[in-house]
């Protein structure tokens, strides 16, 4: 029997992919991408592409494992673990829970999870039932984007802008810290359609992406310093007279202040901080004022600086200012996942914790999981639950993270598909289903629809999805409130039961029927209904003031700059230490994996060329290096076994090493042994582009572990 199944691509990306499943006899045979998706328009990234690599992967997690050999000394996959069954499994974690809480309290428990998922239910509903009601420490879940929505929500107040299909009628596009081509790549048919009508695209970035390689205009910047080439351009385009003043006087509040601001900001001196040429940066601004509609990509590379909340801020000016928000194919997109507007205050379910504490838990920072695991107390956490996420290959200071994890008296329960960094600090692994396995609600940050994501197929071996792991520990633990006992469909049901107007007419057998649906912005509940939303055409801004905030009276009470400034990052050229670590540390990630998602797959590991070190000739020159030599990049924090790759990706002063897997890395460590866990200046977000290292000859011969 041969049949197909919709479904939506859940893994951390802008474009949630409608996604086409072929079943034959109860066994996925093929995946395409929705032709019917506005979006996704029938083609799937070369990762997903090769998704039936990983549901059928020999090396899928199929059972419940419990440790036999020592965290972290064994052998670093199965032959560490012993198959035990679900009661199992889930009555000693219940029961160590239980000994953990009466002995030091609730909060010494602490879920980490992240984007291993984005589809609602298995990111944020019955675990988070769970955790509230067991009152466990809450994760601020700030590691990726925090600080790039905290810099967009203070100048607009929602996570909202242009909508991807109309880039498309944009005659100039800027894509600013955003790899369109590598990990947005829906978006780039609309820029090509926009390219043969005339469009120029222009790339901001500091390393030579493959967007860059295809753009009409490529300008190389210094890491960390986008504040001040968005502020350098804000100079140019005001002392010119090339702003909206009829827009800004209707829609924006605190032009006089920035007005002010930006005269510190000339272009001559811009460009000294940035690299970039003040001619370059008056044609910049001149164009991009002038030429309309104008739409900037930008992404979240950005805020991964030290001052990255306030270069977000920055940046989210220009549209402002220039009132290209009144145009189609005009404004600005980072994310538009503020727009859905479902009711996820049931799904999570906060009021919980009043069951457990009586107040509020308290609340730990994802980034400082290295710091958390080795001196939190009051109490100290003795467990750790692990679901979406691998933090032993993602966070920041690898190594104290690893430090942390091998605590012989740190429980660690990780719900996953594959033994991977993190799983080889666990005391039990929980098997997870693919989204071929469950059914789901699936929302997006790069479009406006919502989509269906079905059950393709059965679940593999014993695997069970996040909320049937929560769901069975809840009963395990004797928490009997009728919550977890709410079946997905209800929960689709009560997400979707919302009175925000843009969810008329969307209901769950709706998206059963038609896989998809855009948000309904004119009411119209019309399937063929696709008018060009402008959110901010005319004003609808969603700040305290109803404008766009220019001047923010809450950044003022919190210390910032209630306009917007450039502070060099500690760890860059401008810094202190450079003295000692010269180099600005690119940590990027790899064009064909997704964070440390994809990278242990043979089929996906061919795409992409691992272990390297891409540095420019001078630097290599200056230290004896020659392309394919064995390098080592350090710091006080860690060191790294690369190989060199002498090339144009990157500026004199600036090195580039991409994210891979800990034990897939020469010499057993990643890139996160180098970037530190210090935080941005908006938003508590990691700052992984703000490093320095030293790089030389390595004496030993590399080798993989």
């Amino acid at each position: 029997m041969k049949n197909v199944v919709h479904a939506a691509c859940p893994h951390d990306c802008p474009d949630a992919c409608g996604v086409l499943i072929t079943i034959e006899d109860g066994r996925a045979t093929k995946i395409q991408g929705d032709p019917s998706h506005p979006v996704t328009r029938g083609f799937l990234c070369a990762k997903v592409a090769k998704y039936l690599d990983r549901v059928y992967s020999p090396e899928r997690v199929l059972y419940p494992m419990r440790r036999v050999a020592h965290k972290g000394t064994g052998h670093k996959d199965a032959r560490d673990f012993q198959r035990t069954s679900w009661n199992e499994a889930l009555g000693e974690i219940a029961a160590r829970f239980k000994t953990i809480a009466a002995d030091f309290g609730g909060e010494a428990i602490l879920p980490y999870s992240y984007g291993g998922t984005l589809a609602l239910l298995g990111s944020a509903s019955m675990d988070r039932r769970f955790f509230h009601r067991l009152g466990a420490s809450q994760l601020e879940r700030a590691i990726c984007s925090a600080a790039g929505e905290a810099g967009l929500k203070s100048v607009l107040g929602v996570k909202m802008g242009t909508e991807p299909e109309q880039f498309r009628h944009s005659r100039y596009i800027i894509a600013w810290g955003a790899n369109i081509h590598g990990n947005n790549v829906h978006l780039w048919p609309f820029i090509e359609e926009a390219r043969r009508a005339g469009a120029k695209l222009v790339v901001i970035d500091p390393y030579r992406t493959r967007t860059a390689k295809c753009a009409d205009w490529y300008l190389p910047i210094n890491p960390g310093t986008d504040s001040a080439l968005a502020l350098g351009m804000m100079h140019v385009i005001i002392s010119e007279g090339l702003h909206d003043a009829d827009y800004i006087s209707k829609y924006t509040t605190g032009f006089e202040q920035l007005k002010e601001k930006v005269k510190d900001y000339p272009p001559d001196r811009v460009a000294q901080w940035t690299g970039i040429s003040a001619a370059d940066i008056q044609q910049l601004a001149r164009e991009y004022a002038t030429k309309r509609p104008a739409a900037i990509r930008l992404n979240y590379g950005v805020q991964r600086a030290q001052g990255g909340g306030m270069s977000t801020r920055a940046v989210a000016m220009l549209p402002c200012i220039t009132g290209s928000w009144k145009e189609v194919g005009g404004g600005l997109q980072l994310s538009l996942s503020g727009a859905p507007g479902l009711k996820r205050d049931g799904l999570e379910r906060t009021d919980l914790m009043q069951s457990a504490l009586g107040r509020p838990a308290r609340v730990v920072n994802m980034v400082e999981l290295g710091k958390v695991l080795n001196t939190l107390a009051d109490p100290p956490i003795q467990a750790l639950f692990v679901y979406n996420s691998n933090p032993a290959a993602v966070c920041p200071n690898h190594n104290e993270v690893i430090r942390g994890l091998r605590r012989p008296d740190l429980f660690t329960v990780v719900h996953e598909q594959f033994f991977t960094d993190t799983t080889d600090y666990a005391d039990f692994i929980l098997p997870a289903t693919t989204f071929f396995e469950h059914k789901d609600l699936q929302t997006a940050y790069g479009h406006y629809y919502l989509q269906m994501s079905n059950q393709a197929i059965e679940p593999l071996g014993e695997c069970r999805s996040n909320v049937e792991v929560f769901r069975a520990l809840a009963d395990a633990m004797g928490f009997d409130e009728p919550c977890f006992r709410e079946s997905v469909d209800e929960m689709i049901d009560q997400a979707l039961n919302s009175p925000h107007p843009w969810l008329k007419g969307i209901d769950r057998r709706h998206l059963e029927r038609q896989g998809h649906a855009r948000l309904n912005f004119d009411g119209s509940q019309s399937e063929a209904s696709h008018a060009p939303f402008l959110p901010f055409a005319e004003g609808g801004f969603q700040t305290p003031s109803g404008k766009a905030e220019l001047y923010s009276p809450a950044l003022a009470a919190q210390g910032l700059d209630p306009v917007a400034e450039f502070n060099p990052p500690e760890e860059s050229r401008h810094g202190k230490r450079a003295a000692s670590f010269p180099l600005e540390l690119l940590a990027r990630k790899a064009d064909n994996f997704l964070n440390s998602t994809f990278s242990n797959l043979p089929s996906v590991q061919r795409l992409e060329e691992t272990g390297l070190l891409e540095i420019h000739t001078a630097d290599a020159r200056k230290r004896g290096i020659r392309d394919g030599d064995p390098v080592r990049v350090f710091n006080r924090r860690g060191e790294l076994l690369l190989r060199a790759r002498v090339n144009g990706a990157v500026q004199p002063g600036v090195v580039a090493a991409a994210l891979n897997w800990a034990k897939l890395t020469a010499g057993g460590s990643n890139i996160n042994a180098l970037t530190s866990e210090k935080l941005t200046d908006m938003g508590n977000s990691a700052t992984f582009y703000s490093v320095l290292v030293e790089v030389e000859l390595a004496t030993p011969t590399l080798s993989s572990t």
